[in-house]
Parts: structure tokens; sequence; C-alpha cells
């Protein structure tokens, strides 16, 4: 293998840009880096780069980087058009796509619960993935439906053999 690329970061959509940004800043713990910046469909750099990721028809967007504190990113858009659904089911699993993005807190319950009374929602009951070991995950969303996991320890730690 020539490459060995490391994770960046994860892009989500919602229907307000500074709302998001401001709920995972007082939630999440993260960190503006840049934006809200304003991409619009034109000739300009960003506007041609733009419909080459997304076609024609977007109109205008805005977006924002953030980051936590140990430096994984999380992007986040807010598209003009077309207008912003969120689907009656937001976690379609057998559908291709990002299933899922997660984050690592040591108290998996406590965190759920913060994020449930800050708008959000606890999807599933806290799992217990190896109680010898301490491990857990619990599944919730954010206030716009966007779905994450939260680890009680980091990826490699709960998941090498």
């Amino acid at each position: 293998m020539t490459h060995s690329p490391t994770f960046s970061h994860v892009g989500i959509t919602v229907p307000n840009l500074t709302e998001a940004v401001d709920w995972y800043r007082d939630v999440f713990g993260y960190y503006l880096l840049a934006g809200p910046l304003e991409v619009r469909e034109d000739e300009s750099a960003l506007g041609r780069a733009a419909a080459g990721i997304y076609g024609t028809g977007f109109t205008r967007f805005q977006f924002a980087h953030m980051a936590s504190a140990d430096g994984s990113g999380l992007e986040i858009f807010q598209f003009d058009a077309p207008a912003y659904e969120r689907p009656a089911e937001v976690f379609e699993f057998w559908r291709s796509g990002v299933n899922h993005f997660a984050v690592t807190a040591a108290d998996v319950a406590g965190f759920a619960g913060e994020i449930a009374a800050a708008g959000g929602r606890q999807r599933s009951e806290v799992v217990s993935i190896d109680e010898g070991r301490g491990f857990s995950i619990v599944y919730c969303e954010d206030p716009w439906g966007n779905v994450f996991e939260v680890c009680s320890h980091p990826y490699p730690y709960m998941w090498s053999a």
C-alpha cells in the first residue's frame, strides 16, 4: 500500500448553520475553525468547485468547519436549494452512505443525557460491549436527525483483539 490516510472530518447537513455551530460548540465542546463561509452558484472559484461536487441547482450554501480537542473535524452545511428535508426515518442503516459518526466520552450515559437535555435525542439504551473492561456505547441524534454513536473508550482500544 502506498497511501496510509488518516481520518479528517465528517460533513453533516442542517437547516440552520448558526444553531448547529452553537449546539456542537455548547454540547460537544467543538471549536470553530472557519466560517460560516458562503458559496454561490456562480463563476467564482468556489462556485465552480461546488458545482463540480454538487451539480447545478444549489443556488447558495453556507458551511463551517469545527474541530474537537483531538483534532477530528466536523463540517456543517446549510443549503438554500433544494430546500432542507428531514427524512421521516433518519437512521436508514441499510442504505449506502454514512451510517453514523462516533465520538468518545467516558460517561456515555451522562453525555447522552446532556445531548437529550440540549434538544438532541438518545436513540438507544446504553449497551455494554464488554462489561469486564467497562466498554459501552449509546446511539444518539443531534436536533436535526444526524445520528452518532458515543463510545466509552477510544476506538482502537475497544475493538482491537
